[in-house]
């Protein structure tokens, strides 16, 4: 085999792997269900936080 059809086999062999995780997390709705997860830390940080601003 050729180096460069080598080569060629891999870059695509990479680019299928990050294509079929990036549908996986589409599909399963992955990415907000993390969001989710950390939603109550991310509160907690930012309601400790000094406001200047008063409505």
């Amino acid at each position: 085999m050729p180096k460069g059809l080598k080569i060629c086999l891999k870059v695509l062999a990479v680019i299928f792997m990050l294509f079929t995780g990036t549908f996986i997390i589409y599909i399963f709705n992955l990415d907000m269900k993390l969001t989710a997860a950390i939603e109550p830390w991310l509160l907690k940080h930012y309601d400790r936080i000094p406001r200047d601003r008063h409505l």
